[in-house]
């Protein structure tokens, strides 16, 4: 749950315009677009522009190879997104997958009855937009449910349950022995295929099964731009290993610190991410225990990735209501048994907008640059563009050589980009706006000694460079 770290309403407001910039930059370069745009929009939805979808398919890219491809004990999956719905009711999804909604009479809002300290964080916005101040909740206000609409007083319909998962229907009528549902995570389709991937790869505990996928909720509340949304893309692993409390609290810590390791080297600062383990009160009916990657977003603190302690309830359900047996036979030992599970997940988007968030850096003036220029300081593993070359002009044979040195940049699997508009330091300014690492400019003396200039983003120095250098000096700057 967001929680704001400053009640200043200066740096409250501080933090919403960096927010804001950062959403304007992801538009105006094509990170993030409001999903349909021309309709109006749609509450909460999001394309991935060209910069966008690239960064966040590096980000799978780097999330994938360091945890299947890069080890042995753990395999990959692409699961179904709709299944047989008697999964959902064996996970206990259709019957327990719900939050508490309530709805203000006056203002006709809704909101779920478990967020509604969040309130104070919505009057803040409301008292920065329209500039009447700082306002607070008292804890009695907290506990009447205040309108966020009328601070004074409250009117809101008594708390109703409500079903977070999208029903769908399959086939050709639509009725209750139709209905499907959009999954809600992507872990079940793990759990559903535990005993083929068994069968098929003869993969023995402690082993993972992981997959990136989408998963959709039908949140009443989604907001903080792509933090929360009704459709997002999920990176988890379930993590199978013998049935004993020992190893569940080990591969529970080590995990933890892998995550923390993964975000570390995606360029996300330390001072940023936090581990908050869950009080007894707040873990879900099968955990024995969890904790969350928390990060420092502008609008405050809230959850990146998690690792829980799922113990056997998600195989035991599955085996129960299938009649399936989905235990481990031990062939050395003899030993039969229904593994317990750790499960490490995080949000991809979330991921991406941490990485956006911790990247955005607007100039001083006392780096070289211009006060308020933006250089988006993106991992060169993350960037969208990894290299950018341009001919100082349109003429004398300077664009043939840009041209072929991108071409083979491109063709080594390297994202490069081709510009010839503008002066060579408004290119510069719009590629560190990007977050593109190096900029490679072909000049005059390039048709002489064959050399061209190599700029680094982060400390604009430039070196000269022989093209036929090039691609293996990217190649090990990149590793």
């Amino acid at each position: 749950m967001a929680e704001i770290k400053n009640d200043n309403p200066t740096a409250a407001k501080a933090m919403d315009d960096r927010m804001e910039k950062i959403i304007s930059l992801c538009k105006r370069r094509g990170f993030i677009y409001p999903a349909s745009e021309i309709y109006g929009g749609f509450a909460n939805a999001f394309d991935f522009g060209p910069l966008g979808s690239q960064l966040k398919k590096n980000l799978k890219d780097l999330w994938w190879r360091r945890f299947v491809t890069e080890r042995e004990d753990i395999v990959g999956l692409d699961s179904a997104i709709i299944q047989n719905p008697k999964a959902w009711v064996a996970s206990g999804h259709v019957g327990s997958f719900s939050d508490p909604l309530v709805e203000c009479k006056k203002c006709h809002q809704r909101f779920r009855a478990d967020h509604l300290e969040e309130f104070e964080n919505w009057f803040r916005e409301i008292a920065i937009k329209t500039g009447v101040g700082a306002v607070n909740l008292t804890d009695e206000q907290k506990k009447m449910k205040v309108c966020p609409i009328d601070r004074h007083g409250h009117d809101f319909a008594e708390a109703k349950e409500f079903n977070l998962m999208f029903k769908t229907f399959v086939g050709v009528t639509e009725d209750s022995v139709s209905t499907a549902y959009l999954r809600p995570e992507t872990a079940q389709g793990i759990f559903l295929s535990f005993k083929n991937v068994i069968q098929s790869t003869r993969i023995k505990p402690p082993f993972g099964i992981a997959q990136i996928g989408k998963a959709f909720r039908n949140e009443i509340t989604p907001g903080n731009y792509i933090f929360r949304t009704r459709e997002f893309e999920q990176g988890e692993i379930e993590f199978f290993i013998k049935p004993t409390t020992e190893e569940s609290e080990k591969w529970y810590k080590l995990w933890l610190d892998e995550w923390m390791k993964f975000f570390l080297d995606l360029g996300i600062k330390k001072d940023n991410l936090t581990i908050r383990e869950h009080a007894k009160e707040e873990l879900s009916h099968y955990s024995s225990g969890t904790s969350d990657i928390e990060y420092s977003f502008p609008f405050g603190v809230s959850e990146l990735a998690g690792v829980a302690q799922r113990t056997d309830f998600d195989l035991s359900q599955h085996e129960k209501h299938s009649g399936q047996d989905l235990k481990y036979f031990d062939e050395a030992t003899g030993e039969k048994y229904v593994p317990f599970v750790v499960e490490p997940t995080m949000g991809i988007d979330r991921a991406m907008l941490a990485c956006l968030v911790d990247a955005y850096d607007e100039s001083d003036g006392t780096d070289g640059r211009q006060a308020g220029e933006v250089t988006m300081r993106l991992s060169a593993k993350l960037a969208p563009i990894k290299v950018a070359v341009f001919p100082l002009v349109k003429k004398e044979g300077l664009p043939e050589i840009a041209h072929g040195i991108a071409t083979e940049l491109r063709g080594l699997g390297i994202e490069a980009f081709y510009d010839e508009s503008g002066s060579v330091g408004r290119r510069y300014r719009r590629q560190d706006e990007i977050g593109t690492p190096w900029c490679i400019t072909v000049d005059f003396d390039s048709l002489a000694d064959k050399t061209v200039t190599l700029r680094d983003r982060d400390t604009m120095k430039q070196e000269r460079v022989a093209i036929k250098e090039i691609n293996d000096l990217i190649i090990s700057k990149l590793k």
